[in-house]
Parts: structure tokens; sequence; C-alpha cells
């Protein structure tokens, strides 16, 4: 993440697009996901929204880190119907071939995959396009990518800049990019409406989201739902 004033608005934007964003795919009949560079799961996590809904739900946390991992093992020994995966998801087909992801999702049936405050970490030599489409291809139509990405915002810039005065190093590595460099990484998908939008407008709930009314149209970052057609 990324070190700016507003970096707490930030993060509950991104947790808050994540739940509105898993209670719209579960609407539409889907009950698996795979919430991918994960950490740890916090308060309003997916699973806790999925099965909120739907107590069937089925929910894999994917983390490189065997830390982070063993720790959200723990945290959740009590759940039914989630499993957490060790795995770098840049690999997609060590992702859908793990065990624990195997034990519990059908890839016959839709899937929903996250990518929630994650893509921007990743660079172009990385290709997330390919990642991306390497996922859509191994799950059946009908099947959702969920994205959230920073934008190239001045606000944020700036931030990066403040970050190596206050600290004399290298701020967190990020790739910004703009709207239709997010779409890029979507291509070939059904775009959901609104399509890619500042993130906080994303199907916006003001009853819910309430401290989300700061220029909500000039957000430092996007949202979008992708969902996979029955015919390329």
């Amino acid at each position: 993440m990324v070190c700016i004033p507003y970096l707490p608005y930030v993060v509950r934007s991104q947790r808050a697009f994540l739940r509105r964003a898993a209670q719209y795919v579960v609407e539409t009949g889907v009950r698996q996901f795979v919430d991918l560079g994960s950490g740890l799961p916090t308060a309003g996590n997916v699973h806790e929204v999925v099965q909120k809904l739907d107590p069937e739900g089925r929910v894999v946390y994917v983390d490189s880190d065997p830390v982070v991992v063993s720790e959200g093992r723990a945290m959740i020994a009590d759940s039914v119907n989630t499993a957490f995966v060790c795995a770098d998801f840049l690999r997609p087909e060590a992702v859908l071939a793990a065990p624990e992801l195997r034990a519990l999702l059908d890839l016959d049936e839709p899937v929903a995959v996250f990518m929630i405050d994650v893509l921007h970490h990743i660079s172009d030599s990385d290709n997330p396009a390919a990642v991306i489409a390497a996922y859509v291809d191994m799950m059946c139509p009908d099947s959702h990518v969920a994205l959230s990405h920073l934008g190239q915002d001045e606000a944020l810039i700036d931030g990066l800049a403040m970050f190596r005065r206050m600290y004399d190093t290298p701020p967190p590595t990020v790739h910004l990019r703009n709207s239709q460099q997010i779409a890029d990484l979507l291509a070939g998908l059904d775009l959901v409406e609104p399509g890619i939008v500042p993130l906080p407008l994303w199907h916006h709930a003001p009853h819910a989201d309430s401290d989300l009314d700061r220029k909500p149209d000039i957000f430092p970052g996007y949202a979008a739902l992708g969902r996979k057609p029955a015919f390329p």
C-alpha cells in the first residue's frame, strides 16, 4: 500500500468494495470464491460476507507468505467451507491445482476470483493481463473477476515522494495504471455496470459506507467486476 495522508480512507474503501462485490456476485448465484493475495482475513472479509448470505458459500484465501497462511488457517479453523492456500497468485495453475482448493471448489461451476489491492504491486514485466487470462481460461462461463487498482493520481505520486523524503528510503513499489490500462487487464470479460469507475462509486451504498463521501468521483483508484461470457 502507499503512504499517503488519506491512507485509512483508501483502505476502508478497498474493504467496502470487496464486501459490495462479494454480495453482488452471490446475488448472481455464484457460491465459490478465491481471494488472491488476501493477507489475513480482517473484519468484513470474503467468507463472512458470503456465508452470511449463504452458509453453503465456499471461500479459498491465497497468500504467498507462509506466516500469513499459518495465522490465517488458525483464524478460520472454526469456519466451515473455508480454506487457506500458500501459493504465489502469479502462478494460476499452481493456485487452482492446490489440494486445499480442489477439495473445496468445483471448477466446473462458476467461481469468483478477487484481486483486491494487489495488481498495482505487479509490474508489466510480470504480465498481469496474462495472469488474469490464465485464471479466466480455467474457469467456466459466468465466473467473475473483481479487482481494485490504484490509478495515476497526483496525490498518490506526491505521497510516494513524501515517503522518500520522510524515511530516506525508497517507497513501496507500485505500478499505477489508468482506466484504459485496467480495461486491458480484463480483456475478454463482460464488464458489470457501471464498468471501470472510481472505487467508491462501484455500486455505492451510502447507508452502508457513510464515511466514503470524500469526493468519490476523484478517488485515486478504480474498481471493476468482469464476467466470463458463455462464448468469447
